[in-house]
């Protein structure tokens, strides 16, 4: 298996949309009403919010393809690009996704190292995230790879708060 990870260009757009659609599609639709899902789909994988997260030069969107197909990607903001906190001393991983196909490969810990290293070439002290407290294969994940809840926050799915662990990874 052979893997390359590129950062995102405003060329990527249609992957990303598409990527991004198919991987939150197939985690979160058993648990979520379809209606409510399509509308999320729609607007957090809008093409002009894409273009926009891309040009961002406050966060990072590394594309990963392994034997050449896209299987997943990372994306991390800092500053004021951060969904919430704006810690200037932490970067956040806004998305780790990886389609079903390429789950268990460990494609999640490459993502996490370059997430880590980013972070580190920022010289930032700490990572954190956000993932649902229904998604126990991610909080496992993330566990461990060192991340601690820390506290929660809520999470507009369409008109249904959901409640998000916010999990920190502390970088030597």
């Amino acid at each position: 298996m052979n893997f390359a990870l590129k950062r995102a260009t405003v060329l990527d757009v249609e992957k990303l949309q598409q990527i991004g659609r198919e991987t939150f599609y197939e985690t979160f639709h058993e648990q979520n009403d379809e209606q409510t899902m399509q509308q999320y789909l729609q607007r957090a994988f809008a093409p002009e919010k894409l273009l926009a997260e891309i040009k961002n030069p406050l966060s990072i969107i590394k594309l990963l393809y392994v034997d050449h197909e896209l299987a997943g990607y990372v994306k991390v903001n800092e500053g004021n690009a951060q969904t919430e906190g704006k810690a200037e001393d932490a970067i956040e991983i806004e998305r780790i996704y990886i389609l079903n196909a390429f789950q268990k490969m460990g494609l999640g810990k490459i993502l996490m190292s370059e997430a880590i290293l980013i972070a580190q070439q920022l010289h930032k002290s700490s990572i954190w995230l956000g993932v649902w407290e229904k998604n126990v294969n991610a909080i496992a994940f993330y566990e461990s790879q060192g991340f601690v809840k820390t506290t929660t926050h809520t999470f507009m799915m369409g008109n249904e708060a959901q409640l998000d662990y916010i999990m920190v990874k502390m970088l030597d």
